[in-house]
């Protein structure tokens, strides 16, 4: 995302490109801080943010696309990258909740 928000105007440094770069980082860093609460209940809710960090990014990808910072196929890929990284998430969520109520 780095590399994408960089041809952004100048005056979205702080504003979009700043929150783009944010939230996409932040759906790994959840993801790794659960993974290293080792309890499925503290890891399902690390996870959960992390999902709304993807969704968020995805909500940043089209204000930039309504405002021409991006085109469409940009923003079809990366929303699909968004929404595939969900369903992994959504899926790693349902093998924690199994795995507690073993």
């Amino acid at each position: 995302m780095t590399e994408l928000v960089k041809a952004f105007p100048a005056e979205e440094k702080y504003r979009l490109t700043d929150q783009i770069i944010r939230s996409s980082r932040s759906i790994g860093n959840n993801i790794a801080e659960g993974h290293g609460r080792f309890h499925y209940l503290d890891a399902s809710k690390f996870l959960v943010n992390a999902r709304g960090s993807a969704a968020e990014t995805i909500d940043h990808l089209i204000i930039a696309f309504d405002n021409n910072l991006i085109d469409q196929q940009t923003m079809d890929n990366l929303r699909k990258d968004c929404e595939e990284c969900m369903r992994m998430i959504n899926g790693y969520i349902s093998y924690l909740k199994k795995q507690l109520e073993n």
